[in-house]
């Protein structure tokens, strides 16, 4: 919440030229507005009337009668399709779907496929349990088999060939490991060692001559042309391109200013601003004159609007609720009293008597359907009671007795 009030901005003082046009302005707006206003309010208040009392019954009367066509059109004939065409058929196609598919499938499984699935489930069975001894005792012949076969096996290993391998694997290591370990060592390493050595050299002082060469026939050559001669021509070269840009830009740079900026400037600054300042006050001096001289027709025609309803109401509505009062209500509670009431009386007490009549004549007829009944069939026998859990009249207990037969809780101690 700021407590400081804040400076209000002073009004920008307004030109002559904006109080010379402003007051004929408003005046011609409001000779011009105010029969568009009272028109207005006129079509307004004519369409509420017409809103109010044609078109939102008509409106209302027209969703009936599409509502009732519909319903007629539509609604009903499917109703009607769908209870006594549809749902008659499909009852039916479902008794016929039922005599000749269900019924004879219900037997088929219960006469047929049963007592065969029956038999089927038997047979497996058996048939199972015998290829399972005879897989048992073929399991246990080749279990035994391979046992047999593993432990000769494994004697020819354990007694032959283990033995055989060792001792060839010493007569290989003493005539062929320890000889050719020995010849590595003590022969082809030194060679190698000497032959790599050599090879290095060689390769060395070679690429040594070679790039010595190169460079003195190739890089110092190509070097020198670089720096001292193809740098200073490019350089000298970019100089003399950057000054010709250079003055060609500024040239074409003081003709397109001198050409179209200034004039476009001059045109902008000296014709079109101080014309769309006197456009602008004039637009917006219409405006408000067009706003002010429509607030003001809306309170000339709201008065007018309320003088034509007071004079209305003077000639048309109180006399209208004079007549209401001092002569309609009279007449109305005397044709109340001396007519109406002692008709509706009259209405009432015959209707009164005709129901009673009615309701005698339809016991009488019950009575005598009631005695044709046993004179034909005899007394219908009367339902034996069923006794029942709960205990009735003096046995039940309430809140306030006992039935007598209920023991009391055992003592503890």
């Amino acid at each position: 919440m700021d407590l400081e009030k804040r400076p209000v901005a002073p009004a920008q003082p307004e030109g002559c030229l904006v109080v010379a046009i402003r007051l004929p302005v408003r005046i011609v707006a409001l000779v011009l507005v105010l029969p568009v206003r009272m028109a207005w309010d006129a079509l307004v208040v004519a369409g509420r009337f017409l809103l109010d009392t044609l078109l939102r019954p008509v409106g209302r009367g027209l969703l009936w009668l599409g509502l009732w066509l519909g319903r007629v059109l539509f609604v009903w004939p499917l109703v009607g399709l769908w209870r006594y065409v549809v749902v008659p058929v499909g009852t039916a196609l479902g008794w016929l779907g039922k005599v000749l598919f269900v019924v004879p499938a219900v037997w088929l499984y219960r006469a047929v496929l049963t007592p065969l699935g029956h038999g089927l489930v038997w047979l497996g069975r058996t048939g199972w349990a015998g290829l399972e001894w005879l897989g048992r005792g073929f399991w246990a012949g080749v279990l035994w088999l391979a046992r047999g076969i593993g432990a000769g096996l494994a004697w020819v290993y354990a007694r032959l060939m283990t033995p055989c391998g060792h001792a060839v694997l010493r007569l290989l290591r003493y005539l062929v490991v320890v000889p050719a370990g020995w010849l590595y060592a003590r022969v082809l390493a030194p060679v190698g060692r000497a032959a790599v050595w050599c090879v290095a050299a060689l390769v060395t002082g070679v690429g040594l001559a070679l790039y010595w060469t190169c460079r003195v026939l190739f890089v110092l050559p190509a070097l020198g042309l670089w720096r001292w001669v193809l740098v200073p021509v490019g350089r000298a070269v970019v100089v003399c391109v950057g000054a010709l840009v250079t003055g060609v830009g500024l040239a074409l740079y003081w003709t397109c200013r001198v050409v179209f900026v200034w004039p476009a400037v001059g045109l902008w600054r000296w014709v079109l601003v101080p014309v769309g300042r006197v456009l602008a006050v004039v637009v917006h001096e219409v405006g408000q004159a067009l706003g002010h001289a429509w607030r003001i027709a809306g309170r000339i025609s709201l008065a007018f609007g309320r003088f034509l309803a007071t004079l209305f109401r003077w000639l048309f509505v109180d006399p209208a609720r004079w007549v209401y009062r001092t002569v309609l209500t009279p007449v109305g509670h005397v044709v109340r009293d001396a007519v109406l009431r002692p008709a509706a009386e009259a209405a009432r007490a015959v209707g009164r008597g005709t129901r009673q009549a009615l309701a005698t004549a339809r016991e009488t007829v019950r009575q005598a359907r009631a005695d044709v009944r046993r004179a034909l069939f005899g007394t219908p026998r009367e339902r034996e009671t069923v006794a029942r859990r709960e205990l009735v009249d003096a046995q039940t207990r309430t809140l306030e007795k006992r039935t007598g037969r209920e023991a009391s809780p055992p003592m503890r101690g």
